[in-house]
């Protein structure tokens, strides 16, 4: 189990209320096993923030192992917990701010002004309802803005490359920070440049005006499809990405670990690129599992799955071992440091 040390209890001493140490993280997270972050810091609003960055430069002589926590949706936290710290934003993020509809007639993108802190479903629903169309999509995922722009998060045939006009961030550990293009972030699928101490705040997102019957319609249909061909309980979503060409879920229905149990972790039966955990169950049998179902693929048909789900606190230097090319992701922004 994490032990915080002396600087983690510096933080935590000058931070305050904000902060917490040996927070149980696994509630907060869509799977609801592991462990407990060393120190955890709850962020309501910028002034919050404008504190945890000056501590971490003036407090800390090394800056800690950080993790900027979203929604927990495609994330799996290591029973053993994670020794450095755990950031979540709070409601001072949540805004949303929707544009006029003259906006339409004035030249350049229609954007929707999101906080990082907002859910991506939510977002779908309060841009449908006002009748702009573009972001349906994002009803289908269960992550927040701030995780989605740093992830490249998507599905149902976009995702946020495609809409996503401009953010804003902040560095945890300098003074750098501001307003970028998109360009900025040199998107790749499920991946992009934000680095280890980068907070997203916000995001501008491009939308076009639409019938809101029409909307509606879209977003029923995605939460329908997910209804039927996704399981529900304990999990976060598909566990590897899909290869080129390929599917992972037939990958590994092929190779025979459709409903696979390993102690207190299952392959779905409904869908093979999900994995299921036990009410009360390990975080180390789900990693435990998600080692065995990509060695049994790789074995039988060649391919080498790469891990969707972010993995936190399983140490080895390197929290993404099981992603192929090194690229952490989930709903959670930033990457850990090694």
């Amino acid at each position: 189990m994490v032990t915080p040390g002396d600087e983690m209890r510096r933080l935590a001493d000058v931070l305050g209320g904000r902060a917490m140490l040996e927070q149980p993280l696994g509630p907060l997270t869509t799977y609801g096993v592991g462990g407990s972050a060393a120190l955890y810091v709850q962020v309501e609003g910028p002034d919050d923030l404008a504190v945890v960055r000056r501590a971490c430069r003036e407090v800390v002589a090394t800056p800690p192992a950080v993790f900027v926590l979203g929604r927990g949706s495609n994330l799996l936290v290591a029973d053993e917990g994670f020794e450095g710290m755990v950031l979540h934003l709070g409601g001072g993020f949540a805004d949303i701010d929707l544009p006029r509809v003259e906006a339409e007639v004035a030249g350049g993108p229609v954007v929707v002004r999101a906080g990082a802190a907002v859910a991506l479903p939510v977002l779908a629903r309060r841009v449908a309802d006002a009748g702009w169309s573009g972001l349906a999509w994002a009803v289908g995922v269960p992550g927040s803005v701030g995780g989605a722009v740093r992830m490249n998060a998507g599905g149902h045939g976009s995702d946020m490359a495609s809409c996503l006009v401009r953010y804003s961030w902040v560095d945890l550990f300098s003074d750098a920070g501001g307003t970028d293009d998109v360009g900025h972030l040199e998107y790749g699928y499920r991946s992009s440049s934000v680095a280890v101490s980068q907070v997203v705040l916000a995001a501008e997102l491009a939308v076009r005006a639409g019938s809101v019957a029409e909307e509606q319609a879209a977003l029923s249909a995605i939460v329908r499809w997910r209804r039927e061909h996704q399981p529900g309980g304990s999990n976060a979503g598909s566990v590897f990405t899909n290869p080129e060409g390929d599917s992972a879920g037939r990958l590994i229905e092929t190779a025979g670990l459709k409903g696979y149990r390993l102690g207190t972790a299952r392959v779905s039966e409904k869908h093979a690129n999900f994995i299921q955990a036990d009410k009360n169950g390990r975080a180390d049998d789900v990693h435990a599992l998600m080692a065995h179902v990509r060695e049994v693929v790789a074995e039988d048909s060649g391919v080498v799955l790469r891990a969707e789900v972010r993995l936190l606190g399983f140490g080895g230097g390197n929290d993404d071992a099981m992603d192929g090319n090194g690229g952490a992701t989930g709903s959670a922004q930033g990457r850990v440091t090694p």
